[in-house]
């Protein structure tokens, strides 16, 4: 098998598709407490990693999921599951009050809202999910789909029932569909089981795009779709007040190898840093940080084009600031000297 240079790696992949990258460092952030609760498995379906962002004074802050770096048209999407070593036996099964269904909430031109109700699921339905004055029960899932350019594409997911969102940028046009990975959690996170945010509403605003969450815990926060295109999703959360006694934010994802995960590296901007410190997901334990990237270097054979999160511009007001980007907002397709 022929061998590249990561120089002749970067310079194919910049021909073939101008890329954008998540948005390198806020600078003027507060920092985060950012703990590792990642633990070893088997199994590529169980989301074993686990990297928790504490700060009882963040009000707002921002998530981008962009498409990893290595991304081409001509690699190959594996987005099947991988069941193998893998015993969900003994998870908790609570079946629907409901049939199974699938109904679209919102249907504007350019914008749908689409949920579904499972058989059954790990958690009893108790989330009611709210569009202007009407209430829907035992709603499991919700999608978000948006067109533009002629292209529809699913780039943003929320279960109400346990609070996991998973982020994806729009597919670029030159491929047919990229897959999602990481997932993450906002709100006052506990732990049954797996970690989770007990969600009691979750209204969403098709005009602002905007999710407005009330948790049982007390307390509301508001997820806006800043940006979404074929580069990346952004997406502005805002807290009515500051989370004490745990994480505020969670990002979970699966990692079972090198070459069997949906992320394997971690870089984080420490407080007054002048560089990045960098780690393999699972070695990483824990920093006092600005900026947190989450995400893959090179291809892995599970959900082999999920994107890169990043974690930043955390503020103790009630918007986030806007990041700060240390590098450009596109791979130059201009050929590497």
């Amino acid at each position: 098998m022929p061998t590249f240079s990561l120089r002749a790696l970067l310079l194919a992949v910049s021909l073939i598709l101008p890329l954008a990258v998540a948005q390198a460092a806020s600078l003027d952030g507060l920092a985060v407490d950012v703990e590792n609760q990642s633990e070893p498995v088997l199994c590529a379906e169980k989301d074993n990693v686990a990297v928790a962002f504490s700060n009882k004074n963040v009000r707002s802050f921002r998530i981008e999921a962009a498409h990893p770096v290595y991304l081409s048209p001509v690699m190959r999407a594996n987005i099947e599951p991988d069941w193998t070593a893998c015993d969900m036996s003994q998870d908790p099964i609570f079946k629907a009050a409901v049939p199974p269904k699938k109904i679209t909430l919102v249907g504007q031109p350019e914008l749908w809202l689409v949920g579904y109700t499972y058989p059954s699921f790990w958690r009893p339905a108790t989330a009611t999910v709210r569009i202007g004055d009407k209430v829907y029960n035992d709603i499991h899932m919700l999608q978000v789909w948006v067109l533009k350019e002629g292209r529809a594409d699913e780039v943003l997911v929320l279960y109400p029932q346990d609070g996991y969102w998973r982020p994806r940028p729009m597919t670029p046009a030159n491929m047919e569909v990229t897959a999602y990975g990481s997932s993450f959690l906002i709100g006052p996170i506990e732990k049954e089981g797996r970690p989770l945010v007990k969600i009691k509403e979750a209204a969403f605003d098709p005009d602002a795009r905007q999710f407005t969450l009330s948790f049982e815990r007390g307390g509301s926060a508001t997820v806006k779709i800043a940006t979404v295109d074929p580069n990346r999703i952004a997406l502005d959360v805002a807290f009515d007040h500051g989370i004490d006694g745990g994480p505020f934010a969670m990002l979970r994802s699966m990692y079972v190898t090198e070459f069997n995960n949906d992320t394997a590296r971690i870089a984080v901007r420490e407080q007054g840093a002048k560089g990045w410190r960098e780690d393999n997901v699972m070695k990483f334990d824990h920093a006092n940080a600005t900026d947190i990237w989450i995400g893959r270097l090179s291809p892995s054979q599970h959900n082999t084009t999920s994107p890169d999160v990043v974690f930043n511009s955390f503020s103790d007001g009630p918007t986030p600031k806007r990041p700060k980007s240390e590098i450009p907002s596109e791979v130059s397709t201009k050929p590497i000297k």
